[in-house]
């Protein structure tokens, strides 16, 4: 028994030791998660999203304007990054974030209202209600995209699946898979239908108070514990890495985390695994 004890703290000394090296090689334990997501991503229902449209005797084949292959698991499971469906605010004058805090701001009927990025990167959609206009604000933090829409009397959430390395949402009404930088159904019921966008804008808390000092800014009080003030994808906004794999690579002219700025008109056709359309960068 002595023997065996003695085996086992050595092989946990071992073991700990060989994940301290792998974190270290990976640039810290935010990036390790990112690199070595596949191993966590065994222990969740990853079937989920796909089954319970399947419920509703839809054919995911079928009704799905992507190749199905190309439908990633990002490793959390559905709803596993949860949505702040009864979101607080504050004040310009007592929020905690820093004039310097990137903010997604929305102005409806009269109504001013700042998302921090530090709470999105963690959350990721927000469903709330603006100007009396329910809505749901979303960003994806790999792509650095922002799309608000109208929500109607349902809420969104995050599927934990990836399409072109970007957040896909699902409508909670009816399980409806949506690619969030184009606001369009991808796998589902409501396949092809475009959600209705509202405009938004990325910039810094101080420059949005500057013009809507009225501002209500959403609140770390969320109901989870997290640390808003802390970046939780390690270096992955200034490396070379694209974790999940996207189109076009061998093309690339710019550095492949640059922020680009561009345009999209949608001309209304339905191309498979495509939006189609003029871009305008």
């Amino acid at each position: 028994m002595k023997g065996f004890r003695k085996w086992i703290f050595v092989t946990t000394i071992v073991t700990i030791s060989g994940l301290t090296g792998l974190v270290y090689q990976a640039g810290g334990w935010d990036d390790f998660k990112l690199k070595y997501f596949h191993v966590s991503s065994v222990l969740h229902n990853q079937e989920k999203e796909l089954n319970d449209i399947r419920t509703q005797n839809i054919d995911v084949q079928e009704n799905s304007r992507i190749n199905l292959d190309q439908l990633l698991n990002g490793d959390p499971p559905k709803d596993g990054i949860p949505s702040l469906d009864n979101p607080q605010f504050d004040s310009a004058s007592n929020t905690p974030f820093s004039s310097k805090e990137l903010v997604i701001g929305i102005m409806v009927n009269g109504e001013a209202k700042a998302y921090p990025i530090g709470i999105m990167n963690w959350h990721e959609i927000v469903n709330d209600t603006v100007g009396g206009l329910n809505l749901t604000i979303s960003y994806c933090p790999l792509c650095d995209t922002i799309v608000a829409f109208e929500r109607g009397n349902s809420t969104y959430g995050v599927s934990g699946k990836l399409y072109q390395s970007c957040l896909v949402m699902f409508d909670r009404s009816d399980d409806t898979l949506y690619a969030q930088p184009w606001a369009l159904g991808i796998i589902g019921k409501q396949v092809n239908s475009s959600l209705q966008r509202i405009p938004a804008i990325q910039t810094t808390l101080e420059n949005w108070l500057n013009k809507y000092p009225d501002s209500k800014i959403l609140s770390t009080k969320t109901g989870y514990s997290r640390d808003y003030f802390r970046y939780p994808y390690g270096n992955y906004k200034t490396n070379q890495n694209i974790i999940f794999p996207v189109r076009n690579q061998d093309k690339l002219t710019f550095h492949p985390k640059a922020i680009v700025t561009y345009i999209w008109k949608n001309d209304g056709k339905i191309v498979q695994n495509k939006f189609s359309g003029t871009s305008y960068s």
